[in-house]
């Protein structure tokens, strides 16, 4: 099944490429449905069952004008996505006795432990447990940018919360915590070491950083026109907290820079790591399959089990509602599952990007778009969710 489809959108024929095994014909048709019925402007999704790609479909188009068509290669900014990934680099670390999930941060970072965060750790970090999701002091647009003065920040930053004892998602903050040890241990970036020693040898289309020989390839990301306004009037704590993480400086999150080559290339492992939906199913392949698969390694089988283990689970200090994670990972919660089965785990990404797998159905999935759909109940990641394991059961 491939080629062009005859629904249209908006008087004009859709564009999709790619292929899909008949026995996985609801994700194609859940694919389609998303233009056709659920305002999807470009994407792309990719499957993997049992080490075997059964779907890589792409479609729609890769900018606002609607004038190219989204292709094979095109690839896009997966927000958190991203997450998950500067969570393995991380662990990396652990595997290779560089770091300790319970050892200060502050021992490879003295500069970190001012201002009362002399105790926070790799597992706080990764479980979204520090205190650290938002920085107080006002930084200028672009700072985000600029990995030094992030750093510094960052060390002047006392804990919002006394770490360990709540948790609450660090939007952006999560990846400069994780990519200064790396750098401190190691002597290089997290994009760095995701390039080398995960991405690389699997194949994978995935980058934090992206070289300006690829920038060709992104799609146009469609943020929204509008920004939410900043709350009127003196802000308590617990409201500056939440607004810093997502605005301070104003354009971490994306806002303004989106789509030029410096958000582009800079390292923000947070936000702006940019794939194809193939390359993240790919890196999902291997954690499907226990950690490894096609004689790469990605992580170690017992350190991949702690870290799917719940770290997190309840009140979101941050999000405001209910919010559960292991080390880097988001876990399923009856809120927003992932499939039927209680061990999978992955990562959403904003506008409903996701990288997920399942181990016991064998199932790894990812699934990218250039559209800032809804955050948390997205009606388009839900629907190629449901279809995959439709087609699993044989009912297509």
């Amino acid at each position: 099944m491939s080629g062009l489809v005859s629904e249209e959108v908006e008087g004009r024929p859709l564009p999709v490429g790619g292929f899909c095994e008949e026995a996985f014909a609801p994700v194609r048709r859940a694919f389609v449905e998303n233009f056709t019925l659920r305002g999807e402007p470009g994407a792309a999704i990719a499957l993997i069952v049992g080490g075997r790609v059964v779907a890589d479909l792409w479609g729609g188009w890769r900018d606002r004008a609607r004038s190219a068509p989204w292709q094979r290669e095109t690839l896009v900014n997966f927000f958190s996505i991203g997450k998950a990934l500067s969570a393995l680099c991380a662990l990396k670390l652990v595997e290779k006795g560089l770091a300790d999930l319970d050892e200060p941060l502050a021992r490879a970072w003295p500069e970190f432990a001012a201002c009362g965060k002399e105790a926070i750790t790799l597992r706080h970090a990764l479980s979204h447990r520090a205190g650290l999701p938002a920085i107080r002091a006002a930084l200028p647009d672009g700072a985000m940018l600029d990995w030094p003065l992030m750093i510094r920040a960052l060390e002047a930053q006392a804990p919002w919360w006394e770490p360990g004892t709540a948790h609450g998602y660090h939007v952006n903050t999560f990846g400069y915590l994780l990519g200064e040890i790396i750098r401190r241990r190691m002597g290089v970036t997290l994009g760095t070491l995701l390039r080398d020693e995960i991405a690389g040898p699997l194949g994978a289309d995935a980058y934090i950083g992206l070289p300006v020989a690829e920038h060709g390839r992104a799609a146009e990301f469609l943020w929204p026109e509008v920004n939410p306004p900043a709350p009127e009037g003196v802000m308590s704590d617990d409201v500056l907290m939440k607004w810093n993480t997502y605005w301070n400086p104003p354009g971490i999150s994306g806002a303004g820079w989106i789509n030029s080559a410096a958000w582009r290339s800079a390292e923000i492992p947070s936000t702006n790591g940019h794939g194809t939906a193939r390359g993240v199913a790919r890196i999902y392949s291997a954690l499907a399959n226990g950690g490894a698969i096609d004689g790469v390694e990605v992580i170690a089988p017992s350190l991949l089990r702690e870290a799917v283990t719940e770290h997190s689970y309840g009140p979101d200090r941050i999000l405001e509602r209910v919010s559960r994670f292991g080390l880097g990972f988001q876990l399923p919660q009856p809120e927003r599952t992932l499939g039927p089965n209680a061990g999978a785990f992955g990562h959403f990404g904003a506008g409903g990007s996701l990288g997920f797998c399942d181990p016991e159905a064998a199932v790894a999935f990812a699934y990218v778009t250039n559209d800032m759909g809804p955050r948390w109940q997205n009606p388009r990641n839900r629907a190629l969710i449901e279809a995959i394991y439709l087609g699993l059961e044989g009912k297509g």
